[in-house]
């Protein structure tokens, strides 16, 4: 365990801002003149227990079935999640499918990932030693003080920061200040309901293997990234779409499914997974169109699950699911029959 989370962070440190998967509103239009940039709202974010969304049902010809748990990031940070209905699932299911997504699967040790942190600190930093100041547009610069000086106070090593890097320690101290979290209350409980089952999820997440992280570390240091466009809509996103957020984080928590798909909008993550996956680090390292590799991996494992089970599980963040090319989409090109909610 220690090995591969040292391993994730020594070669992934400049990657470490793709956590912005969370981001997951689309920029609103900029302000009009005379309007103020920051919208000064007060969301109320609903906390203790609340009932989650319903799930998607997914059936073959054969009568198997494929329950769907939509997921969105970020949560409200003090929800209690009663999960009956899930738990219900899990309990009479064959098999679990985790999330999809991709991670980095690096052979190093942990006495050598302590050796490797000094320079994978440095994959942060811009490579030309650049300041925020010296990277962005001056008007994006001054937005971004104006955010910056609200929710990170007067930290100075931020503008030493990639964007992409700066873009993601704005975010997640956004996200705090309306109550919401990083963290999920999803995965503590399903994992409790896998235990009692006795059952292991089946991966379906893309794996990037790594097996020269101090080659690859100075490749990640060395590489451009076009990230500024990544900072940007992230600032869209903090000036004018925290109400939003809140919003659909309570859409979730309150079980409102039809509020959810409306708010199951494309992000800025885009902007800033592409500004990794499309550089010259990323395309050596198979990150090219890693999404569509994602999507791809998660529908073979997903048909191959309803092939053999009576009664699959899986996890799915709602935008991927119901997008007009998203999961649920392309399973009922596949000929399954697909029930919301």
């Amino acid at each position: 365990m220690a090995s591969a989370a040292w391993a994730r962070t020594t070669v992934a440190v400049s990657m470490a801002m793709l956590c912005a998967a969370g981001i997951n509103a689309q920029p609103a239009p900029p302000a009009a003149a005379g309007q103020a940039a920051v919208v000064d709202l007060a969301p109320v974010v609903v906390s203790g227990v609340q009932p989650g969304p319903g799930m998607w049902k997914v059936t073959a010809r054969d009568g198997h079935v494929l329950w769907i748990l939509g997921t969105v990031s970020p949560l409200p940070a003090k929800l209690d999640w009663r999960a009956d209905e899930v738990e219900a699932v899990v309990a009479s299911a064959d098999e679990v499918l985790g999330p999809p997504g991709w991670t980095l699967d690096a052979d190093v040790g942990f006495f050598k990932g302590l050796t490797l942190l000094p320079s994978a600190m440095k994959a942060a930093h811009d490579p030309q030693g650049r300041r925020l100041e010296e990277i962005l547009p001056a008007a994006t610069y001054t937005r971004w003080l104006a955010l910056k000086q609200r929710y990170l106070g007067r930290d100075r090593g931020v503008e030493k920061d990639r964007p992409l890097v700066a873009a993601t320690r704005l975010y997640t101290e956004a996200l705090k200040s309306v109550g919401l979290g990083r963290g999920s209350p999803v995965s503590a409980v399903l994992d409790k309901a896998y235990k009692a089952r006795g059952l292991k999820p089946v991966v379906t997440r893309v794996v990037i293997r790594v097996d020269d992280p101090r080659q690859a570390l100075k490749e990640a240091r060395a590489s451009p990234l076009q990230d500024v466009q990544c900072l940007e809509r992230t600032l869209d996103v903090v000036e004018h779409q925290l109400p939003l957020l809140v919003e659909r984080a309570n859409a979730w928590s309150m079980g409102d499914t039809e509020a959810l798909q409306r708010l199951a909008l494309q992000s800025q993550y885009d902007a800033c997974v592409g500004a990794i996956a499309e550089s010259p680090f990323g395309r050596r390292r198979g990150l090219a169109a890693v999404d569509r590799q994602v999507a791809d991996k998660w529908q073979q494992v997903a048909r191959a699950a309803l092939a053999r089970n009576r009664t699959t599980f899986a996890v799915v963040p709602v935008h991927s699911l119901v997008a007009p090319e998203g999961y649920l989409a392309r399973l009922q090109q596949a000929g399954y029959e697909v029930q919301a909610p």
